[in-house]
């Protein structure tokens, strides 16, 4: 998307398709990655935050957003809860905002905020490998118990590994794969 937005604001063309509208971001901000430095005493989650000030001091209505796994790297509940917040500020900024996560409650944000949608990437968990398909206004699960089974995990440890995910977590998996079956019955109808 970045590269996108960068190569059409140079002008130079984009293989998209002939109807595709790119708007003219500028900035375009990033956090991808991982700026983690010992020499600047920075852990993973600390350099994150410092990027994630600099993208919230330059987003304007004119920027492009791009934040993959946003604030990982710290304590799950407070990652969501700090993501959330980040992306409510950026949204109240004007800023047209894509975010990467795993986290369910940021998820279930987009599903109760008008400023927001869920899309997802199709993933063939049988064959361990991406659809490219993108599916519109369905959160995407992140399957990690059955890539771990995929590639060895003993099944004493998932068994165990199921038992300890809490409730409200299985609660929202399973709406996620009841959204995904229904794309998937509707795209073959």
């Amino acid at each position: 998307l970045g590269l996108g937005a960068l190569m059409a604001r140079a002008g130079v063309p984009v293989a998209a398709s002939e109807s595709s509208v790119v708007g003219y971001f500028n900035p375009v901000l990033t956090d991808i990655g991982d700026d983690q430095s010992i020499q600047k005493n920075l852990s993973t989650f600390s350099a994150h935050v410092t990027n994630l000030v600099r993208v919230l001091t330059q987003a304007t209505p004119d920027a492009l957003v791009l934040l993959d796994e946003v604030a990982t790297g710290t304590d799950p509940n407070e990652g969501a809860a700090l993501a959330c917040a980040l992306v409510d500020a950026l949204c109240r900024a004007g800023a047209a905002v894509v975010v990467t996560t795993h986290y369910g409650r940021l998820k279930a944000m987009a599903v109760e905020d008008g400023r927001l949608r869920n899309a997802s990437v199709g993933f063939d968990v049988a064959q361990m490998l991406p659809t490219f398909e993108v599916r519109d206004d369905v959160p995407g699960s992140s399957s990690a118990l059955a890539v771990a089974s995929r590639f060895g995990m003993p099944e004493d440890v998932l068994s165990r590994a199921r038992a300890l995910i809490p409730e409200q977590s299985r609660t929202f998996d399973s709406l996620v794969r009841q959204l995904e079956e229904r794309f998937e019955s509707l795209s073959r109808a």
